[in-house]
């Protein structure tokens, strides 16, 4: 299902070429409402951009950066041109704030109509939103795209697992949308409760906000009975709907006329060639509350395709958002991510998906425990998985296996690392 047709399967010559345009009126937007933001790029005046690759001339744009600027220091407009505002999730320091203008909530309500059409929704099906309503702006997100393709929306919001069961079965919901980490809550739940998710119409979930492994993905599938689909999005960019991945799953779409991505190598901020792994950067080119030029996402990824989708699409494809640079992990001098841990873990039927990695030092050494729960507890399991994560990463840690329901729950996402004493490194 393709929501807008003519803009997703435009040519590669007329997105490009629409992207340039829209890259000089967010420079002439920048230049008229916001004259330091418009210095701190060098002043450039539209007509000065030639092509697409001329935006490499810019600054890099950091999550510092717009924390220095709290709460409206890089916002483009003025107070009463600005309908509220969002706020990173983030859990320390200054929140980053995020305006909207009415443009921009229509702006979002387009891009996530589009996500939920990529996942299969049309207008006869039944939306249950598990993300809050709030000052994070998941839950409104999924709403909007709703109620442009005119899904029946069950605004539930987070928690209350129990009652999204009954939710989904009294209502007949046929897609869940939610962090990637939720579904694991409901299915544990469903467990205790004899619930059976092939006797409701529940067929699609569309997950997100965490990065979460294709071997979690398909143990969701698995226990859901759906198809799931990986939206990415982020506060600092407009929210939810940055792109997804379509029924075809062969990489998630960004909408090109609204973003434009670079993939940098992050230690040297050089652009790098397609399908060489790195860092995502990202230009906003229809933002107007909070245009963003060259944002470094933190996200690492590649891109798998420029080329026409299965789908119909032409948009570019990038691979599933494999960390972030500063989830990095560097242990015994070995760089590395949880998701790493979390595929090898998955691929064995007896580990549940709830795992915690521990990281100190003991006599000066680096330590590494992974507790993760599993239907069977004994030596040989652990002892594999031990061997496993050696061979893969290339140094010892030490598997602790649990029996269901011992590692905590809490709210929100989910905790995957813990460290006992800062490492080295």
């Amino acid at each position: 299902m393709v929501y807008q047709q003519r803009l997703e399967c435009l040519s590669r010559q007329e997105l490009e070429g629409l992207q340039l345009k829209r890259l000089r009126c967010v420079l002439a937007h920048i230049k008229e409402k916001n004259p330091t933001y418009h210095q701190r790029l060098g002043s450039p005046e539209p007509e000065d951009i030639g092509s697409l690759k001329d935006i490499q001339q810019f600054p890099f744009l950091t999550k510092d950066d717009l924390r220095e600027a709290y709460p409206f220091g890089l916002a483009c407009g003025h107070k009463d041109e600005f309908v509220r505002f969002h706020m990173s999730s983030g859990t320390t320091g200054t929140p980053v704030i995020n305006p909207f203008t009415r443009t921009d909530v229509e702006q979002w309500s387009e891009i996530m109509a589009r996500c939920l059409s990529a996942a299969g929704l049309t207008h006869r099906d039944i939306l249950q939103i598990t993300p809050g309503f709030g000052l994070f702006n998941g839950g409104f997100g999924f709403h909007y795209g709703a109620e442009r393709i005119g899904c029946f929306v069950i605004p539930i919001g987070p928690g209350r697992t129990l009652m999204q069961l009954k939710f989904m079965k009294d209502f007949g919901t046929t897609a869940l949308a939610g962090i990637s980490s939720y579904p694991l809550r409901i299915i544990e739940v469903a467990r205790e409760e004899g619930f059976d998710f092939r006797q409701t119409k529940l067929r699609v979930g569309i997950f997100g906000a965490e990065v979460w492994s294709d071997e979690m993905r398909t143990f969701i599938e698995k226990e859901m009975g759906i198809e799931t689909f990986d939206i990415i999005g982020m506060t600092e960019t407009g929210g939810v709907g940055l792109g997804i991945d379509c029924q075809d799953h062969s990489g998630i779409h960004v909408w090109e006329d609204h973003y434009l991505v670079e993939i940098i190598d992050p230690e040297t901020g050089e652009v790098v060639p397609n399908g060489t792994e790195g860092e995502m950067v990202v230009t906003t080119l229809t933002r107007e509350g909070l245009p963003l030029i060259r944002y470094r996402t933190r996200d690492i990824t590649r891109v798998l395709s420029r080329s026409r989708c299965a789908c119909g699409r032409t948009h570019l494809r990038i691979a599933r958002i494999k960390g972030r640079t500063d989830d990095m992990l560097k242990v015994k001098g070995v760089n590395f991510y949880p998701r790493q841990i979390e595929e090898i873990l998955m691929r064995h039927p007896e580990i549940l998906p709830n795992y915690l990695i521990t990281i100190g030092k003991v006599a000066g050494k680096d330590q590494v425990e992974v507790s993760v729960e599993s239907s069977r507890l004994d030596e040989s399991l652990k002892q594999r998985l031990e061997e496993e994560i050696y061979n893969f990463l290339g140094f010892h840690v030490e598997v602790k296996l649990l029996n269901r329901g011992e590692l905590p729950r809490g709210p929100g996402k989910a905790v995957r690392v813990r460290f006992l004493e800062k490492t080295s490194g």
